[in-house]
């Protein structure tokens, strides 16, 4: 299954990304986890150290070059060996049962052409939307892509092909009117399955009645393990309330897009 998960920036997307992918692999499925997100955090999010986290794809000028040219431009580019080339293994939390995982967890920092330094980014950008659609259309394993607000790093085919979007937002209008706005073009390139995702939602109103808004897959609270952790530490993972609260809303998620 292939998840694309969206919505402005600062709202939980990547953290919700991290939760998926964790719950997937502790779960034993093999995931990839592509950070197409202009922050890059995902790596972190996901339990790596800064230093362990590597260089964005977008960045390779050098792969850039030998799969695009420097001149004229391949279009379609070979990219089927890279994600096992260039994806960097991440660490899997335990099971409930106290058994490793059985599934692996693997990274791919996209990066993004905004990203790319000063000049044309066209190279870049045909290589990453290569690699994207390659990966949605062709991997094996589940693929999570983190992605900028919008759905703008997938093309018309390759968003077509995603098995689902969760669209994240903070409970205000001006978040929940981007999420509407982020779904009525998703769903205008083919993407019809779509779960909405409530961050930071203390109270148990529901959203307002907004035209394009997805419906509502699960509703996530104020989290007191992950506000104390969040100055010493990067990752969301193995968080006290991951038995009782987050791996059912990534059941409730999954369940949704189904």
């Amino acid at each position: 299954m292939k998840i694309a998960i969206a919505g402005k920036g600062g709202v939980g997307k990547t953290t919700i990304a991290a939760w998926l992918g964790d719950f997937l692999a502790r779960n034993g499925h093999d995931v990839y986890l592509v950070d197409a997100d202009t922050a890059l955090s995902l790596g972190q999010a996901s339990g790596l150290e800064r230093e362990q986290l590597p260089q964005p794809l977008v960045l390779r000028t050098d792969l850039v070059t030998e799969r695009i040219g420097s001149g004229f431009m391949h279009l379609n580019p070979e990219v089927g060996d890279l994600p096992g080339d260039l994806a960097v293994d991440l660490p899997v939390g335990l099971a409930d049962s106290g058994r490793d995982g059985a599934g692996r967890k693997r990274l791919l920092v996209m990066g993004t052409v905004t990203g790319a330094g000063g000049g044309c980014a066209c190279g870049a950008n045909s290589l990453l939307k290569a690699l994207l659609a390659h990966l949605v259309l062709e991997a094996r394993e589940w693929v999570i892509v983190d992605l900028e607000a919008g759905v703008e790093h997938l093309g018309r085919g390759t968003v077509a092909a995603v098995d689902g979007l969760v669209v994240v937002s903070e409970p205000s209008r001006r978040g929940l009117d981007t999420a509407a706005e982020i779904a009525r073009l998703a769903l205008g390139l083919g993407l019809k399955r779509q779960a909405l995702v409530l961050n930071r939602h203390q109270g148990q109103a529901e959203p307002p009645d907004i035209a394009g808004l997805p419906p509502l897959a699960a509703s996530i609270p104020v989290l007191p393990s992950l506000t104390a952790r969040q100055l010493t530490s990067g990752s969301v993972l193995e968080l006290e309330e991951r038995s009782s609260l987050i791996d059912p809303l990534c059941r409730d998620i999954l369940a949704a897009l189904k």
